[in-house]
């Protein structure tokens, strides 16, 4: 099945502080399922479906070597992200009604 990669499909996957973290620990390299699974209290299975939901939104790409499995991260959804929030760094902030009101 093709997964057509979306950034609200990214932003959805990014959603879930379980796989905030998955994607975290990928940053520092490859890892195995199992050492993903290894801080948080939840079973492989579970794990695992968090990391299809990465790998859906291009975020993850998965690997078999015999019988264990590996993760690395893909960073152009990320940079696609980064783009994206890029447009609203040079945006002035901007005081609200309810900003002022409470100034005074």
């Amino acid at each position: 099945m093709v997964k057509y990669r979306t950034l609200d499909g990214t932003f959805g996957a990014l959603a879930n502080p379980t796989r905030r973290q998955i994607i975290l620990r990928l940053r520092d390299g490859e890892a195995s399922v199992g050492e993903l699974a290894a801080p948080h209290r939840m079973s492989l299975p579970a794990i695992s479906r968090h990391i299809s939901v990465l790998e859906d939104a291009g975020l993850v790409f998965r690997r078999k070597e015999g019988r264990q499995q590996y993760c690395r991260l893909a960073t152009s959804p990320l940079n696609e992200i980064d783009a994206w929030l890029r447009r609203f760094r040079d945006v002035p902030e901007m005081a609200t009604e309810e900003t002022k009101k409470g100034t005074r």
